[in-house]
């Protein structure tokens, strides 16, 4: 199946309220440039230095996501363009980016990634460390960056209900936290193995790379 088929297939499905993020990392230009084509335009990448090598050679009304663990030395390379940085996980993280934005004249949106899975190898803060996080006098005197939601991984199983136990439970946190911080707009979570389940559960955003772009090839 084509690219832009797959683009067109998830873009019927999803409901008009979740956000498709194309994972391209490891994918070349062309690949992105039909699904971008196909009517594509957020497209996510894990790490910076492919992101803004693509970023170049793109269209400039593509929407850059950066999905994967973020480097604190590295956001100074894509802070002239980044528009959701999905997994912010510390305050340091935090002050750099808002740092990089200010020097850029921007602000750059975040989200918190709140660790819901049993996996070790996922990373992430607690619902608490995220509370801190937003309660923080740090946070509001920081005016060029902005959290406008939370994000999430799930343990990667065939285990259904226990994916979707903890998208509940991510929901939760979710709405409980929007009553004390109502900018909370977007909750980050499924992929293409459990997309699904996510959408189900409430997710704003769906990232999905290998049912679009098929295998990765990762040599």
């Amino acid at each position: 199946m084509e690219i832009s088929e797959n683009i067109k297939k998830y873009k019927s499905e999803l409901p008009p309220n979740v956000k498709l993020c194309a994972i391209s990392k490891t994918k070349p230009n062309e690949d992105i440039l039909e699904a971008y084509r196909a009517g594509q335009r957020i497209f996510g990448e894990n790490k910076i230095q492919e992101m803004t090598d693509k970023q170049e050679e793109l269209p400039d009304d593509i929407e850059w996501h950066m999905v994967g663990h973020v480097q604190r030395n590295k956001v100074k390379y894509m802070a002239p363009f980044v528009s959701l940085i999905h997994a912010v996980d510390s305050l340091k993280l935090l002050k750099e980016i808002n740092k990089r934005a200010k020097q850029n004249e921007r602000t750059i949106n975040c989200l918190l990634q709140i660790k819901i899975a049993e996996e070790d190898s996922k990373f992430g803060i607690s619902a608490e460390d995220a509370k801190e996080i937003l309660d923080s006098e740090a946070y509001s005197k920081m005016n060029n960056v902005k959290i406008i939601g939370l994000m999430g991984m799930a343990t990667f199983t065939d285990d259904e209900d226990m994916v979707n136990s903890e998208f509940s439970n991510l929901k939760n946190i979710f709405d409980d936290f929007k009553k004390d911080y109502p900018d909370l707009t977007e909750l980050s979570m499924g992929m293409s193995g459990d997309y699904k389940i996510a959408v189900k559960c409430g997710s704003t955003m769906v990232r999905i790379g290998s049912s679009i772009f098929g295998a990765r090839n990762y040599n």
